[in-house]
């Protein structure tokens, strides 16, 4: 059975709802494979070492970062700091913590 699903642009903001970083927000710079996308937020995950995510383990949220998205098609990559900029535009719009800060109910790393 094929699920069908849509590819976020590149510099769309996405909430992540799989793995360790879940309840963590993203910035997609890239597309790999069939239905996976490379995310980094510049601080915790940098630019220079995304995370490949299957896009059925994000959610879209309705921002995205022009800037993001206009260095990755210019340039092929995007700094750190744009990263952080964009996340930092977001949660200031949003009210959205855009780290993963306490985690409810969860066993730390390890114990579990």
């Amino acid at each position: 059975m094929s699920r069908t699903f849509e590819l976020p642009e590149v510099g769309q903001i996405v909430e992540i709802l799989r793995g360790r970083d879940r309840g963590a927000f993203a910035v997609v710079i890239g597309h790999a494979a069939d239905r996976y996308v490379l995310i980094a937020d510049g601080d915790k995950r940098k630019a220079e070492n995304p995370k490949k995510k299957n896009v059925l383990h994000l959610r879209k949220m309705q921002q995205a970062s022009q800037d993001v998205a206009d260095a990755v098609a210019r340039e092929g990559r995007v700094t750190n700091a744009k990263l952080r900029y964009a996340m930092h535009q977001f949660e200031l719009l949003h009210g959205e913590k855009t780290d993963e800060g306490s985690q409810e109910g969860g066993l730390p790393y390890g114990e579990g």
